[in-house]
């Protein structure tokens, strides 16, 4: 991806602006700017790393992996205290993929080649999964209220338990995926093109490289949101989910494109998975040893936009076909969801 390299010029730009108290937009552009190919050169590092221990081992790097940035830029913004806008990036990343991405994919693959099909089991399994950690991550926040008329305290703990819950339901979905032996996500197979240590060095670098641009991010967001008159409900459920897995959202569009309708879907929904079943729980714990505990109470109407985006992607894979126009209607709902969080 040279467009990608490219854009690695934002991360000495956006230290410069740092360093040079430019002020908190400019350093909040480039900061996220630089997060792109960064999280970019992760995915391919990871892909890297995924091509020399086969499919299996491979697919689960992807999913141990596959979000690092996203979870990265999260715990900066736990320790910066930021934790609606935490959460409001996790609902937000759920939705750019069963939307954004997926709509995406359905447009460009629909117009290119007409009807397309996938496999019905496949992306049965995981919608079917998806609509159950979407009613995990909602259980906390319709209980909470009542639980904590009489035990304010008990909402963390209750957050922690389903956290704990959710990650061994993932467990249990990466080992039924291992027995099965089949690959755990979203990419297709590859030759490894880089050295062993190069593909290590470079995982490091880009990680250490996204933990200082989203610091910068993180430090000039609530300034940047003031001058703006943004809320961070909307630029966490719009803009940073988009900062953090632009590469992975295009490879899912050219998998599209090349009619691979069953690598696209699993990106996409893949994904999704991911984030409710591996990030969200992690950062419950995180919070915790960082000091600030975060529950998995979220704001009414994001669960309501979570099961709707849910039951789409559900209706979408009974039949296992697709076309530009269902994709046009899923980037659609994502508009209006994104106008009516803006005015929220």
């Amino acid at each position: 991806m040279s467009w990608s390299r490219a854009l690695l010029i934002a991360v000495p730009l956006a230290i410069l602006a740092a360093v040079l108290n430019a002020g908190p937009v400019p350093v909040l552009i480039l900061s996220a700017l630089a997060l792109i190919p960064l999280a970019a050169l992760i995915g391919e590092a990871t892909e890297e790393l995924a091509a020399r221990t086969g499919p299996v081992m491979g697919g689960l790097l992807n999913a141990t992996l596959g979000n690092a940035a996203e979870l990265i830029i999260a715990l900066a913004g736990i320790r910066a205290g930021l934790l609606d806008l935490v959460k409001a990036s996790i609902t937000g990343s759920i939705l750019g993929n069963l939307l954004l991405v997926m709509g995406l994919s359905l447009v460009v693959g629909g117009w290119r080649h007409g009807l397309q099909r996938f496999s019905r089991q496949r992306a049965g399994v995981l919608t079917t999964m998806t609509i159950l950690s979407f009613i995990a991550l909602g259980i906390p926040s319709l209980f909470s209220h009542t639980i904590a008329v009489h035990h304010p305290e008990a909402v963390e703990t209750m957050s922690l338990g389903v956290a704990g819950l959710m990650l061994a339901l993932y467990g249990l979905s990466v080992l039924y995926t291992l027995r099965a032996r089949e690959p755990l996500a979203a990419h297709p197979p590859s030759r490894a093109r880089w050295t062993l240590p190069q593909a290590l060095g470079v995982l490091a670098v880009a990680t250490i490289g996204v933990v200082g641009m989203s610091e910068l991010l993180v430090h000039a967001l609530e300034p940047t949101l003031h001058i703006l008159g943004l809320t961070e409900f909307f630029v966490g459920i719009i803009l940073i989910p988009l900062v953090g897995n632009v590469a992975e959202h295009l490879v899912a569009v050219q998998m599209a494109a090349e009619n691979q309708m069953d690598l696209s879907l699993e990106i996409a929904v893949g994904s999704s998975l991911q984030i409710a079943l591996l990030v969200a729980p992690v950062l419950v714990f995180a919070s915790l040893a960082l000091g600030r505990p975060m529950d998995l109470v979220f704001h009414p109407l994001e669960l309501v936009a979570l099961m709707m985006a849910g039951a789409i992607a559900a209706f979408i894979a009974l039949d296992g076909e697709t076309n530009w126009l269902e994709g046009a209607q899923l980037l659609a709902v994502y508009g209006m969801l994104g106008i009516a969080f803006f005015l929220v």
